[in-house]
């Protein structure tokens, strides 16, 4: 007799020897059967038809569940290839994972293919999970699996394989013809696939080396239903046009170029923005007892050596210099957090002094791969609102938690009300004792319970120094961004010697706590442009306000008002071109001017402006006090844009 105790609590016994879970769904009713395609036993993921020998909790999963979703991925990858090797025998496959929102899979082609292939791709999928093939694991020796993969001519495959130890236990999946191998779970057959669409090709070097074959990696996108994928492919359409790089182009604010691989060439416009962040982060670590310092950009890799990170980043991801005359090893620093200790190592630092609150907006460098960077999303010099808080460890709870409530207040006034915190607990590669790690984990953990802040594990994406928080927020379009972090440090303040005198005169190293507000001042400046769609706040926009008139009769009276608003703070311009009024308003709209100010005789003789705000067809003429006010009082609270109406094209 085998026991099953579901979910609710409710029990099932089976009447032999063992049971899977399409036997537990029939036994619940048909409809779960036809929807159930996986289960957890015990808390573990398993394919549907996986034996259950003994009493255990069970829990079936369908499409509609998160874990579903990613089943249906990850099985749709698998026909993605069977599709491949049907339609070319002499390609090799090699990995095919899930992603966000989809999946990919890299192949190795004789002969290139291009994004006008993936539609017969696309078809011959379709025609697998048509076949219903019924998916199956097989476990293997290892030795056994490279010989079959080989002689299949697949050498990535039993490359993989043969990189596993001798006793690791290797299964692969079968669907009709095709054998894969994998982890699982997956599907109980390809006709219980969903619904999806493949979306892209792009180069991808085997196993990230550069020295290695550019492989072609197929991306695609799953989902449970029909109206799933829409929503998506709509959410993609709506990204398209919100790239920031495309906005960054069209509103002037920035430009890339081979010349500069991974680096910014910030436009005035896009500068004004990004300082106009800066000076944001400043306003408020001001109320916080925070001192700003800039520390040098080339360092000595002797220091980067004692904290860990040349281990952790190793040459290929820094930026090295060599002095051959001295024998010196220099790096560009990728990280400020070893530079802010030389800076609290200056001078014996007293309990009383504690908590020392050290910021920078330090430019780091990072030899990001070709591949991996996008735009100013991803780059190789970014520009971090960083800053470093040294603490006894009563103080970690306290300070973890006025963090926290700090990025909340930071993120609702950019109008990122819906987030979520990912605890990042210890990595593979790490430095430190297990002890100090568990008493990290659990001091930041009660931090965050007394912040009363809910979050998810993230399980072994630490730190190498220690434990962190991650601040994830969702945009206007439901994408999430990962972007503050919240990281709790016991071990580089012992590795690079920081100390305090405590209150019976003994020297103890401080905790150091690890903090980014936005993250990568770039990559949020690419979030903002994104999520705005490039109408920005009034108080961020790089030009707030256009003045113009009806015609050149007063352009006199317009410089005045330009010089009037400018000295009140507000950053205009007047528009003095021979062109149509209607004209310069479209324009103007174009650029997403929050304000365009419209001057004509009437307007001057009443003291008065006709104002138009982007994303509304409406217009309205106030007197130019009134106006400063309203401009005045809109920066002050930092108020949201409106949603856009389709005024900007609006003649």
């Amino acid at each position: 007799m085998i026991r099953i105790t579901l979910p609710d609590s409710s029990v099932k016994e089976f009447n032999a020897a063992s049971v899977d879970g399409d036997a537990i769904a029939a036994s619940i009713g048909e409809g779960l059967r036809k929807a159930a395609i996986a289960m957890t036993v015990d808390g573990k993921l398993v394919d549907l038809k996986t034996p259950i020998t003994k009493d255990a909790a069970v829990s079936l999963i369908t499409a509609r569940s998160d874990d579903g979703v990613e089943i249906i991925r990850h099985s749709t990858a698998h026909i993605l290839a069977q599709a491949v090797k049907e339609l070319y025998p002499d390609a090799q496959i090699t990995i095919g994972p899930v992603i966000d929102d989809g999946f990919y899979y890299d192949v190795s082609f004789k002969k290139a293919i291009s994004d006008t292939d993936l539609a017969a791709i696309e078809k011959r999928m379709e025609e697998v999970v048509s076949r219903d093939l019924p998916i199956t694991r097989e476990v293997w020796n290892r030795d056994d699996a490279v010989k079959f993969f080989k002689a299949q001519g697949e050498a990535y495959k039993a490359e993989i394989i043969g990189d596993l130890p001798a006793t690791e236990v290797i299964s692969v999946y079968r669907q009709g013809d095709f054998v894969d191998l994998c982890r699982g779970p997956h599907l109980p057959s390809t006709g219980k696939a969903g619904v999806f669409k493949l979306l892209k090709i792009a180069g991808a070097y085997w196993r990230g080396n550069s020295d290695n074959e550019m492989l072609t990696r197929i991306y695609g996108t799953a989902w449970a239903d029909k109206k799933d994928l829409k929503a998506y492919l709509t959410r993609l359409e709506e990204a398209e046009k919100r790239d920031h790089r495309k906005l960054g182009r069209e509103l002037d604010l920035f430009h890339l170029q081979e010349e500069a691989p991974g680096q910014v060439f910030w436009h005035h416009k896009g500068w004004t923005l990004f300082l106009g962040l800066q000076e944001y982060i400043r306003s408020k670590l001001a109320k916080h007892d925070y001192q700003e310092v800039n520390t040098p950009q080339l360092i000595d890799s002797v220091l980067y050596k004692k904290s860990g990170h040349w281990e952790k980043f190793g040459t290929e991801n820094m930026f090295i210099v060599k002095d051959e005359e001295k024998e010196r090893t220099y790096a560009m620093k990728p990280m400020n957090c070893p530079c802010h200790i030389q800076i609290f190592n200056q001078a014996t630092k007293s309990y009383r002094e504690l908590p020392l609150r050290m910021s920078e907006f330090g430019t780091c460098m990072r030899n990001e791969a070709t591949g991996a960077r996008h735009g100013i999303m991803r780059v190789t010099s970014m520009t971090q609102d960083d800053a470093h808080i040294f603490c006894t460890q009563e103080q970690i709870e306290g300070e973890v938690v006025k963090l926290c409530n700090l990025i909340k207040e930071i993120y609702n006034e950019f109008g990122f009300t819906d987030m979520f915190v990912k605890f990042s607990d210890r990595p593979e590669m790490r430095v430190g004792s297990d002890t100090v790690w568990d008493h990290a984990e659990a001091a930041l953990r009660n931090a965050c319970e007394a912040a009363k802040l809910p979050w998810k594990l993230n399980p072994g994406e630490g730190a190498f120094y220690g434990p962190k928080l991650e601040f994830v927020l969702r945009d206007a379009i439901g994408r999430d961004w990962q972007c503050g972090t919240v990281q709790l440090d016991f071990n580089l303040p012992v590795r690079l010697e920081a100390f305090y005198v405590d209150e019976h005169g003994e020297k103890k190293n401080p905790v150091m706590i690890h903090r980014a507000l936005l993250g990568s001042l770039e990559r949020f400046t690419g979030i903002l442009i994104e999520n705005f769609a490039g109408n920005f706040p009034l108080w961020l926009a790089p030009t707030q306000l256009v003045f113009s008139g009806i015609t050149d009769k007063q352009n006199d009276h317009v410089k005045e008002l330009v010089a009037q608003f400018k000295a009140a703070g507000i950053r205009v311009q007047g528009d003095f071109r021979n062109e149509k009024i209607n004209y310069k308003i479209r324009e103007h709209s174009h650029q997403k001017v929050p304000y365009i100010g419209v001057i004509g005789d009437k307007e001057i003789a009443d003291g008065t402006v006709t104002v138009r705000r982007f994303g509304s067809n409406n217009q309205t003429t106030m007197t130019v006090t009134a106006f400063l006010a309203q401009l005045q009082d809109e920066i002050r609270t930092r108020a949201l844009p409106q949603p856009v109406t389709g005024a900007e094209n609006a003649a």
